[in-house]
């Protein structure tokens, strides 16, 4: 694998769309908290700091060791990084007298400078900080400026560190994109050759010198993620890999026996496994998502293990883990400060004498759609929505009962068909229905009803990290509303969910 850009996180929310910006250049990245850095940077061509929620003021501010880093390697500090880079080296943050929130346009631009080479004055980049450099760091030149922000960018003379206290990984900052393609390509002149066919190329040949003649098994879930990784482990080793797809009685309607079906012409040797009652007794009488995140994992794990147990001298067990799952799980906090566990992230138990393999573990969802596509996957495979690995478990709020999946398989069946049939499937990133906790009054006919209210759940996003509710059709929203209630027993209340990621996650559990 390349390793040409360094992306050292400081806890900011943005961190991974720097790592989406800079992977959009095809250039390759990593994120490494930063107090836990690689120890090895002789193969990086850059360095990106990236902003925190922290005030550098603070006692408890992270305080990175960049003695291997400045000076040694290009570094573009963004927004705490500026402020590290100024508060710690001879310049002055302090608060700002009015919080630094929101869009802002450049009002100076220094000529002649590369890193903002065809960026314009009145550029609109997005400031988002309640302290602010008032004097720049030893041996600094301003670069820009905007009407509020004297200080908005420098760089270090006799050194190719440049530092920002806006955010050009936002859609928000216009040229934010140019500024980093600036740094990276122009200024450290970073290689732009991470492609898919690159990747497809690189990742054979590593999955072939790390298995070499050893048998794997791997988990199909139907979806995008675990079927190119299934679909690059075949093409590294054939016949040496095993698939199963396991029903967790948690899947969409019908889902089993479909996604075997769509198998069948892959080329993949996949066996299934109906563990549905397995799984729903397990999960009975539990209601804390994080407790039947880890039952599923669990039984899963036990499920398997009975499986591959069939099979002899398996060594290896593939995984369709992405990069999201791997970044969100390490906290530049610890594993305290997560937003919810990933079930394919931490490794094995003991039990299992299985070595872990996991092809796109350095990819974004996009990347993986791109990916599949160079390998020949179906159009229609390719474009399916996510869906979360506990499957519905995590939509159906509170206990799982065998009546609330089926009541939760018949609303979703209803809405993403529905989504189908107008045209609106592909024009939305995830969608499904979510089992509300509670019961409402309804009157069907003459007879007054008290049953189960039901949301539903579309966003558009890029990979996930952040998203934003899709506007449906009001037309479609009453029409899917209708045949929802009308055709679902224990169904009488619609709503739908208009919250974006952040504040609010995809999910609801």
């Amino acid at each position: 694998m390349q390793h040409n850009v360094l992306i050292l996180d400081f806890g900011s929310q943005y961190t991974q769309l720097i790592a989406r910006r800079v992977r959009e250049l095809n250039i390759f990245c990593e994120i490494f908290p930063y107090n836990n850095p690689p120890t090895d940077l002789s193969t990086y061509k850059a360095v990106i700091l990236s902003g925190s929620p922290f005030s550098v003021r603070a006692e408890d501010a992270p305080h990175p060791d960049l003695s291997e880093i400045r000076g040694k390697l290009p570094l573009l500090a963004v927004c705490y990084g500026a402020q590290y880079l100024a508060h710690f080296h001879g310049g002055e943050v302090a608060p700002s007298n009015i919080r630094e929130y929101g869009r802002a346009n450049l009002s100076y631009i220094k000529e002649g400078e590369p890193f903002l080479d065809g960026v314009s004055e009145n550029s609109q980049v997005w400031m988002s900080h309640s302290d602010t450099i008032k004097k720049l760091p030893t041996g600094a030149v301003r670069l820009a400026s905007t009407k509020d922000v004297e200080n908005a960018a420098y760089k270090i003379e006799g050194e190719t560190t440049y530092a920002i206290q806006f955010h050009p990984e936002v859609y928000h900052s216009t040229d934010g994109k140019q500024m980093l393609e600036n740094f990276l390509v122009k200024i450290a002149e970073v290689p732009q050759s991470f492609t898919p066919n690159s990747f497809v190329e690189d990742i054979v040949t590593e999955l072939k010198a790390k298995i070499g003649n050893d048998k794997v098994v791997l988990g199909l879930s139907g979806g995008v993620d675990s079927t190119v990784a299934a679909v690059l482990l075949n093409k590294a080793i054939g016949k040496n890999l095993y698939c199963i797809f396991v029903n967790n009685g948690l899947l969409r309607k019908n889902e089993f026996e479909g996604v075997l079906h769509q198998y069948k012409d892959m080329g993949l040797n996949v066996k299934g496994v109906d563990a549905s009652d397995r799984f729903l007794s397990q999960l009975a009488g539990i209601d804390d998502p994080e407790t039947k995140r880890k039952t599923i994992g669990r039984v899963f794990i036990e499920v398997f293990d009975d499986e591959a147990n069939q099979l002899t001298d398996v060594k290896w067990l593939a995984q369709g883990t992405i990069y999201p799952d791997v970044i969100e799980s390490v906290s530049v906090k610890g594993p305290s400060a997560t937003i919810k566990s990933h079930h394919n992230v931490g490794g094995l138990p003991d039990f299992m004498k299985l070595q872990v393999v996991e092809p796109l573990r350095m990819l974004f969802k996009d990347e993986v759609r791109r990916v599949g596509a160079t390998l020949g996957i179906d159009a229609e495979l390719l474009g399916r929505h996510p869906f979360p690995g506990p499957g519905l478990s995590i939509r159906i709020l509170g206990d799982i009962t065998p009546e609330k999946v089926r009541i939760l398989q018949e609303v979703d069946s209803i809405f993403i068909q529905g989504l189908r049939d107008h045209g609106l499937y592909d024009k939305v990133w995830q969608a499904g229905a979510i089992l509300l906790p509670v019961n409402s009054v309804g009157v069907m006919g003459d007879e007054r009803t008290y049953e189960k209210v039901v949301a539903l759940r579309a966003v558009e996003s890029t990979d996930g990290m952040t998203a934003d509710w899709v506007h449906l059709p009001y037309d479609f929203l009453m029409k899917i509303s209708n045949e929802i209630i009308n055709k679902v027993k224990g169904v009488n209340r619609v709503v739908y969910d208009i919250s974006s990621k952040p504040p609010a996650t995809i999910e609801w559990e």
